[in-house]
């Protein structure tokens, strides 16, 4: 029997259009009658997961910014940070590579300091708290994470240059088209799905995941009922047991309503 169900948002529970499947809170509170915990597990702030999930926000267990920052109605459950030194050394590295926009993801806010009409649409889609600041040292806040915003894209550009120096040491993860994330190296998903699954006693042949992309691996791994969307790159799906109809296909209701749903009806 399934007991907990993560799921990644980007290109895997949203569709292309960034939208919810129609019958999103339907499925969650029949689930919920169920017993099973929902996770949405994502890159994105913890402040946006609750308004773009606003009408189940207390229902939902969220593990944001990559697993390093986990809620559970309403509650912090979990949580670590970066060294402010590491961040710092972070910046000034980041602050060398041409065409990249730095993103400094806090618990309170996330901040940014470039203005770009391009990069404000993007950080207004992912962030939904944020905050301009002229001097990042000038931030008091515990931070997450640290993403980079590449308008070349972070496979040819930031990530040659991260992950070269930070690899052995932190979780350079490229987790977009445009988007290369510095995390702790003791921090991604699956840490976090393992930290509830230990926390409410659940097996991991009790535990669905769904995932698209590079960051969603070690979550898929944390799973033994592990989905890869059809949409995913061909070098995310060999990491999945199985494959989901894509994102736009509403792929991980379907699943939930077919394998869980009516079979255990």
């Amino acid at each position: 029997m399934i007991k907990l169900i993560a799921s990644d948002m980007d290109g895997t529970l949203l569709d292309s259009n960034g939208n919810l499947p129609k019958d999103f809170f339907e499925i969650l509170n029949k689930l919920i009658e169920r017993n099973v915990i929902f996770v949405a597990a994502s890159g994105r702030q913890y402040f946006t997961l609750a308004k773009n999930l606003y009408k189940g926000k207390d229902k939902i267990t969220f593990a944001a910014e990559n697993g390093a920052f986990i809620v559970h109605n309403g509650k912090e459950l979990f949580s670590k940070t970066l060294p402010k030194k590491t961040v710092l050394n972070i910046i000034e590295d980041s602050n060398k590579i041409p065409d990249c926009k730095i993103i400094l993801c806090g618990k309170n806010s996330a901040y940014i300091k470039d203005t770009d009409p391009e990069f404000i649409e993007e950080v207004n889609k992912y962030y939904h708290k944020n905050t301009l600041v002229t001097n990042f040292n000038e931030i008091n806040d515990e931070i997450l994470k640290i993403s980079l915003y590449d308008s070349k894209g972070p496979d040819n550009n930031s990530n040659l240059i991260i992950y070269p120096k930070w690899g052995q040491t932190l979780q350079v993860t490229i987790s977009g088209e445009k988007w290369l994330d510095i995390g702790r190296n003791d921090i991604n998903k699956g840490v976090a799905i393992k930290f509830l699954q230990h926390k409410f006693g659940i097996k991991e042949d009790e535990t669905m995941v769904f995932g698209d992309y590079y960051n969603d691996i070690h979550m898929l791994k944390s799973a033994y009922h592990s989905y890869v969307m059809e949409n995913a790159p061909d070098g995310v799906k060999k990491y999945g047991r199985f494959i989901a109809a894509s994102n736009d296909k509403s792929g991980v209701l379907q699943t939930i309503k077919t394998e869980i749903l009516e079979k255990e009806a």
